[in-house]
């Protein structure tokens, strides 16, 4: 009779230092403790799309300190999660797990609080900052927990349907705390959510960490925070109206900085972090649909709850309730491919995720202008089971293309392209959204300059000087901002389909013969 469900691996070679989880049960329990912070983060990169107008008006923030309000968490996020996940290689990923677990729930309480529009985005900032603990974490301890490949495919697929649910979860949780809530609400839900983590980590999830890890180079570290943070703000000024020189230099300043990092891990004996992975085409490829597969899902669901909400009529707690079929197929869909990708092969299935992501935004270019609720609730499902797919499969091809020792940096990488992604799809997507509506949007005769600057901008700018009009002029107002916005969709919608059509055509032929 064994002594216990677990032994430790002897650290030779590059073999991993973790413990073996031997007992099935324990393994399944231990993924689903991982699960609770993946939500959390998830949820927490959506959860202010429908609070923002409440924290508006309680704070009296400006639209540049909003616009950091939601910015400022992914750009923060993307630039720690590949120092974190060296971090976790080095002194055990559950110890990492467990500090940023206890530091974002802290930090969430604080934020609840905030008295003033910069305060919260401090607090913002630094959720960022432990969260980059939290999500690398999650990823390589299942990848050490479950060393058989058909087990760590499941695990792996749950991994990813709960990240894409808690995405599209974000608004729907955020509109029903709203509804029944202060705005503070949508930042405690990190307590009760990382309690059970922090009460039973230490009895389910075993240690591991990297036997031989990359030093801790502060140098590194400051030049890949240095080169992702210009690079997705270069993006966004791109989309918001910026000057021009504004986001050529911050994305020159990036590339910059970023072509050194890689010059110096390539020069070091032992990198923080081992950049020749990317010379794998099976890493390498997977790791643009991640970054496809968020880009059009945080896109759609920009629009999505502005057409819900300003076109539409819903409350918030209904337009979340309209996604809920979106959500069930995307969080089905990562599992059900399973089976799938054992008998059809796993590159087939990733690419064939893309092309239906291809099928939901060509619907949405095709009947989006017409603003009507079946077509955009068609599309959604349509993403959330390419979504669904695609992320399943790429996830477990970029961890099986790494040796078990590197799966810290390996998933800090893929989780890098997946806030990457999510930042570049509200800035392209939204900033040509916002483009379109724009061009499109015939403002009435007799608003003044200054309401006609402000409804120009934005459907929930149009609304707002609707409301001050009132009568004919509002209705009409209101009528011109929502065929623009649909307007607007369809075009953008168009443009998305053919990004995700390259990608579909780039990742096969990249991947051709790989099983």
């Amino acid at each position: 009779m064994p002594r216990d469900d677990s032994a430790t691996r002897p650290a030779t070679g590059t073999t991993p230092v973790v413990q073996l989880v031997r007992s099935p049960l324990r393994r399944w329990l231990a993924l689903a403790l991982l699960m609770l912070p993946v939500l959390l983060v998830s949820i927490d990169n959506n959860v202010l799309t429908f609070a923002i107008p409440s924290i508006t008006s309680s704070l009296g923030a400006n639209g540049t300190q909003v616009l950091w309000m939601i910015d400022i968490y992914p750009l923060i996020l993307a630039g720690f999660l590949v120092p974190m996940g060296n971090l976790g290689d080095r002194i055990g990923r559950r110890r990492v797990l467990l500090i940023g677990a206890v530091g974002f729930a802290a930090v969430s309480v604080a934020a609840a609080y905030s008295p003033t529009a910069e305060t919260l985005i401090l607090w913002r900032a630094l959720q960022a900052v432990f969260g980059s603990m939290l999500m690398p974490a999650t990823l390589s301890l299942i990848r050490n927990i479950f060393v058989d490949a058909r087990e760590r495919t499941m695990a792996v697929a749950v991994w990813a349907s709960m990240f894409s649910a808690g995405a599209a979860l974000g608004p729907i949780v955020g509109g029903w705390l709203l509804e029944h809530f202060w705005w503070g609400s949508v930042f405690l839900i990190s307590v009760p959510i990382l309690l059970p983590l922090l009460a039973l980590s230490h009895v389910l999830i075993p240690e591991s960490k990297d036997p031989k890890p990359g030093p801790m180079d502060p140098i590194s570290i400051v030049l890949i925070v240095g080169s992702l943070l210009p690079i997705t703000f270069g993006i966004k000024a791109a989309s918001t109206g910026e000057p021009w020189f504004v986001s050529v230099a911050a994305i020159a300043i990036g590339a910059l900085l970023g072509f050194l990092f890689v010059r110096r891990q390539l020069a070091r004996d032992k990198p923080m972090l081992d950049v020749r992975l990317f010379q794998r085409k099976q890493f390498s490829g997977p790791l643009l649909v991640n970054m496809l597969s968020l880009f059009s899902l945080v896109g759609f669901m920009y629009f999505l709850a502005q057409h819900l909400q300003l076109v539409a009529g819903l409350s918030p707690a209904d337009a979340a309730t309209f996604m809920l079929p979106g959500l069930v197929v995307m969080f089905a869909s990562g599992l059900a491919v399973v089976p799938f990708a054992r008998r059809f092969g796993r590159v087939q299935l990733m690419v064939t995720g893309v092309l239906v992501n291809v099928a939901a935004y060509g619907l949405l270019a095709l009947l989006g202008h017409t603003g009507e609720l079946w077509a955009v609730m068609a599309s959604f499902v349509l993403l959330g089971l390419g979504v669904g797919f695609s992320e399943t499969v790429s996830n477990d091809l970029a961890l099986s293309a790494v040796p078990a020792a590197k799966a810290g940096a390996a998933s800090a990488i893929s989780e890098t392209a997946y806030e990457v992604g999510s930042v570049m799809g509200t800035a392209v997507l939204g900033g040509l959204l916002n483009a379109f509506f724009a061009g499109h949007l015939r403002v009435p005769a007799g608003l003044s300059a200054e309401q006609a600057s402000t409804a120009g901008e934005t459907l929930a700018g149009a609304h707002d000087v609707a409301g001050q009009l009132g009568g004919d002029t509002g209705s009409e107002l209101l009528a011109s901002a929502a065929h623009a916005f649909d307007t607007g969709v369809g075009l953008t919608a168009g443009i998305a389909a053919v990004l995700a059509l390259v990608v579909a055509i780039v990742v096969g032929r990249l991947l051709r013969g790989v099983r």
